[in-house]
């Protein structure tokens, strides 16, 4: 990691910033920061076991700073080549996110949702801190110890494993045509997820992509060549940093994501 916090790209991901003009290409972008992300760190500042959240995850919204990194990422956008086809998750917080910075850039494109890029789902974790989890289901939190975080399952919930098997179903029917460009509004690990789905990395590497989270209004870009993807960019903010919406990164707590 280098002084301004930023992991370079996975093994085997070359160095340039960007896709080669015509390439077939997928840009995934994070929603801005949310008002969850924010009860959650504050949650974890103080202690606490649960978030004090007035919606449910499918209805919380950026936060101050997340319209401004939405801006950040309208702007960055305007230096790209243009989507052909927008895709977003249906929660308002990613919603939210794609239509700022369409609107930003002047794109006239409408996000097309689909439930299939929604954020992982946590069942009885659901608003739960770390700390959380710990004292009021200390058997699941050994549980998912033993298992992974690929593995593990909360009940009612999903597991990355369950995550990426719909992230499959989705890459089937969406399959861009040579050429075509995507771009994707969507959640944290869903970002992790889908460089594992279409690059083949193992369960050690997944996890390690995703150890330190991806940040806020970040974008990550896959281009596919003679028939396989390639990474070229992981969690780059050098948008939002060029800009004056700040850098913000949330990970380390049960509910991380929001």
């Amino acid at each position: 990691m280098d002084s301004a916090g930023t992991r370079p790209p996975a093994a085997g991901a070359a160095d340039g910033r960007s896709d080669a003009p015509g390439a077939t290409a997928l840009v995934l972008a994070r929603h801005g920061e949310s008002v969850g992300n924010l009860a959650a760190a504050r949650a974890e500042q103080a202690g606490a076991d649960e978030l004090e959240l007035a919606t449910r995850d499918a209805d919380t919204p950026l936060s101050d700073r997340g319209v401004e990194q939405a801006g950040a990422l309208g702007a960055w956008l305007r230096t790209q080549a243009r989507p052909d086809v927008v895709w977003c998750s249906p929660y308002v917080r990613a919603r939210q996110t794609a239509e700022l910075a369409l609107t930003s850039a002047d794109l006239g494109l409408a996000p097309r949702l689909d439930d299939r890029l929604r954020d992982r789902e946590l069942g009885v974790l659901d608003r739960l801190t770390t700390t959380g989890v710990r004292r009021r289901f200390p058997e699941e939190d050994a549980r998912r110890a033993g298992l992974g975080k690929l593995y593990y399952r909360p009940p009612g919930g999903e597991s990355w494993a369950d995550v990426a098997l719909r992230l499959r179903s989705w890459f089937a029917d969406v399959a861009p045509a040579d050429g075509e460009r995507l771009l994707v509004v969507t959640h944290d690990a869903v970002i992790s997820l889908a460089v594992y789905v279409l690059t083949g990395l193992s369960e050690a590497e997944v996890l390690e992509l995703g150890r330190h989270g991806v940040r806020n209004a970040s974008v990550t870009t896959l281009v596919r060549e003679r028939g396989a993807w390639r990474l070229v960019t992981f969690d780059d903010v050098d948008h939002v940093a060029a800009s004056d919406a700040p850098v913000t990164r949330h990970p380390g707590t049960a509910s991380r994501g929001r």
